[in-house]
């Protein structure tokens, strides 16, 4: 009977020490065979209801954000600038007289262009800027009007915030002389490898300005209803810049020509030395999806006015 009662007291021992290293080994096991596990702390009876439905909570947020989220794509690999980039404040800035506002953007190189775009967009070319302020939003109606003291858009309608349109590169030139005299700072329209720049978030490899859903950046002719938007309406690029694709063409201040990228300058390019027009960017609301991309270019005369062409200003930090 004694040699029983110990058998059946040892038989007990192995059972409890067995129950114990199933219950301490059972997670690491389940890992090891390949099993879904949360950072959900686990005890010997499982999750508590409550961590549960804490964990299902936080993983439909991160499956619903990960659908939202357009995909982009990835960026081209970039070298260091050639020489130390101009540092840029952080800080926004805002003109006094109209309002308008300034942001920061860091220099650094990219690559400009697109190999499968249109002739004009070739060759891909390495960029490197010094760093410089370009304006958030496309001058506005009002703010052309305190200026130059007339409305010249044809879209008066649709407000003081809409761009203004229907403007001339000299149009432009005489804004932004105007406005250096009231506050002595140097305004200009943003140089072609600037305005990419600045339109591709940094230099990022993105179709449109500010990634690669257009419905979500740009009005063009798909969403427009024909006619231009007020400005900030569609999602900002990464650099927190607004309707850089679509709602109306940009000038810039170079002059044009189809073949300058197999010859352009690395280092803070200013475009050709001779030509008879001047670059414009940005595809608008009239225009489709292809003519609307960060590296698509266009060009006009400079004394020519359109319905779908206004501007944006910058100004350097030297």
């Amino acid at each position: 009977m004694k040699r029983i009662n110990l058998l059946l007291i040892i038989l007990m021992v192995i059972c409890t020490v067995a129950i114990i290293l199933y219950a301490d080994g059972g997670p690491e096991i389940a890992e090891k065979a390949g099993a879904f596990k949360t950072s959900v702390p686990t005890t010997a009876a499982g999750p508590s209801s409550a961590i549960q439905e804490s964990a299902r909570k936080q993983l439909s947020t991160t499956i619903a954000a990960s659908k939202s989220e357009p995909l982009h794509a990835t960026a081209s690999p970039t070298t260091e600038p050639l020489v130390p980039s101009t540092i840029v404040s952080s800080h926004s800035f805002t003109e006094p007289t109209t309002g308008m506002e300034f942001l920061p953007v860091a220099g650094g190189c990219f690559q400009m262009g697109n190999n499968s775009g249109d002739s004009d967009e070739k060759p891909e070319h390495q960029v490197c800027l010094d760093g410089y302020y370009t304006g958030k939003y496309e001058v506005t109606q009002e703010q052309w009007q305190r200026i130059m003291g007339n409305r010249p858009s044809f879209f008066t309608s649709c407000g003081d915030n809409c761009p203004v349109e229907n403007v001339s590169w000299n149009d432009v030139q005489e804004f932004i002389r105007k406005l250096n005299q009231l506050n002595g700072r140097t305004y200009r329209l943003l140089t072609e490898a600037e305005w990419e720049y600045a339109c591709r978030s940094g230099g990022k490899a993105e179709r449109f300005c500010g990634g690669d859903d257009i419905d979500a950046v740009a009005w063009y002719d798909e969403n427009s209803s024909s006619k231009s938007h007020p400005v900030g309406e569609k999602k900002p690029n990464g650099l927190g810049i607004f309707d850089m694709s679509g709602n109306v063409w940009e000038w810039a201040n170079d002059l044009f020509d189809k073949d300058y990228y197999s010859k352009a300058s690395i280092r803070n390019p200013e475009g050709p030395t001779s030509g008879s027009k001047r670059v414009i960017r940005g595809g608008s609301w009239y225009n489709d999806l292809r003519n609307v991309r960060a590296s698509i270019r266009g060009s006009d005369e400079p004394d020519h006015r359109s319905i779908n062409l206004g501007f944006r200003l910058a100004f350097s930090t030297q």
